[in-house]
């Protein structure tokens, strides 16, 4: 059976038959989403089957079986889709987001040949992981002490004497030593080897194969570790190896798969399953550069926090303190010094459309959510923050009061398309708006 890795966008479908997936790909793809923790029933949320398509939900990532690969990229602006965008600057987005919103560190020198139209999401992350794997090796592997016995000739470290006085009564040309060896076989290495001997059955370009080809050989030294053993509760990340964080979070990331929708089954292990829920990653992805651009201004910025309830036990004349309804606002803007809540905001992964009238352009649903906040939260400052399409660009494009208070709600876009811009952009163009006196 040809193998066949193939493309589409959120909501997108794909064919099954002679210009897609064959029916044993399709199934096998069908079967990866109902085993993810984040399929729902049957998948469902992930990839479903109609008509003889496969339609693809709200996720952005990786579906990888053997023999096939189904690659999902992010989409907001439906005319751009249709336009043909590149799909290369897409991918280049997505991992810039996926950089920020993990922490990965990716930015360099390898990320400005990221945009390459031959290299679907699943290559750009291998590679970019062998680049910096395979950089950092050559600098010198971490190491550290394991205490060793053995039977010398000469006297190294200290001597075991029961040993030595049973086993070695008879042999005084044998001394039973202990002794403390500095070795490269870490459990930090163990993972790093496994990684690389795992991604090198995903990789398909010949130039990262080359370079999974030459880290096996540079860690050749390190004992082969199966995925279900792997030290990861040994690993201790000190000033001695801080270098090798961000690769070890990108290590997590394919052979634990812990970021909210990632996936792995022993049974599974010769596929690959990346997947991010756009909505969470969008909401990630603005809270790392809200903080950025909050630096030296004493808030912080709290994802999914607050958790206040809304409905708890009602008594005359007293406040109701909630015991129902756990709330999570997306993000909240929060004083350092006093712990007073300044904004709230709520990302929304979907296109804004603002009406020609004085309505709003958004979900009735969405309105009611930011009038709890704002009720439950005492919070006078609420947004919206929609992803920009259509050239809105980033800024506030209305504000809004709740009936009979004093709060105000404003709809804002952000340009996700300059990636180096989004920071300066919260920072010129929403903050303000939130935080002014």
């Amino acid at each position: 059976m040809k193998a066949r890795h193939l493309s589409c966008r959120e909501w997108g479908s794909i064919p099954i038959g002679t210009e897609g997936f064959s029916r044993e790909q399709a199934d096998a793809l069908l079967a990866a989403a109902a085993d993810h923790p984040s399929g729902g029933t049957d998948g469902g949320k992930i990839l479903v089957e109609i008509n003889r398509r496969l339609h693809v939900r709200q996720v952005v990532g990786v579906l990888a079986v053997p023999g096939a690969s189904l690659e999902i990229l992010p989409k907001v602006d439906e005319e751009q889709a249709e336009q043909g965008d590149d799909k290369g600057q897409v991918r280049h987005r997505l991992v810039h987001m996926l950089d920020v919103a993990l922490g990965l560190d990716l930015a360099g020198g390898a990320e400005a040949a990221m945009a390459r139209q031959d290299e679907t999401l699943l290559d750009v992350l291998i590679r970019l992981f062998a680049q910096k794997l395979l950089a950092q090796v050559r600098r010198g592997l971490p190491r550290h002490y394991v205490e060793r016995e053995d039977d010398l000739r000469a006297l190294r470290g200290r001597l075991d004497i029961t040993r030595q006085f049973t086993v070695h009564a008879a042999r005084p040309d044998r001394l039973a030593c202990r002794f403390d060896s500095l070795e490269n076989d870490t459990p930090l290495m163990r993972v790093m080897k496994a990684c690389v001997i795992m991604l090198s059955r995903h990789a398909r370009g010949l130039e990262t194969q080359r370079l999974l080809a030459e880290l096996r050989h540079a860690l050749d030294g390190i004992p082969d570790t199966p995925a279900s053993a792997l030290p990861w509760k040994r690993i201790r990340i000190d000033r001695s190896n801080q270098r090798w964080r961000s690769l070890l979070d990108l290590a997590k990331l394919f052979l634990l798969r812990e970021w909210q929708a990632t996936h792995h089954e022993a049974a599974a292990a010769q596929g690959l399953t990346l997947l991010f829920p756009m909505n969470d990653l969008f909401e990630a992805y603005i809270a790392a550069r809200l903080r950025q651009s909050l630096t030296g201004s004493g808030i912080d910025v709290v994802e999914q926090g607050g958790l206040r309830h809304c409905l708890g036990p009602w008594s005359a004349g007293e406040d109701t303190q909630g015991i129902h309804f756990l709330t999570r606002p997306d993000l909240i803007l929060r004083q350092r010094e006093d712990r007073k809540i300044l904004a709230i905001i709520d990302t929304k992964w979907k296109r804004l459309d603002l009406p020609r009238d004085e309505r709003p352009g958004v979900a009735q649903a969405d309105i009611y959510q930011m009038m709890a906040y704002a009720r439950l939260y005492r919070c006078d400052r609420l947004m919206l923050l929609y992803p920009s399409c259509r050239d809105q660009g980033s800024q506030t494009h209305r504000d809004y009061g709740f009936a009979a208070g004093r709060e105000r709600l404003f709809l804002a876009t952000i340009d996700l398309n300059v990636v180096d811009g989004v920071a300066s952009a919260l920072k010129r163009a929403i903050v303000p708006q939130l935080v002014a006196s």
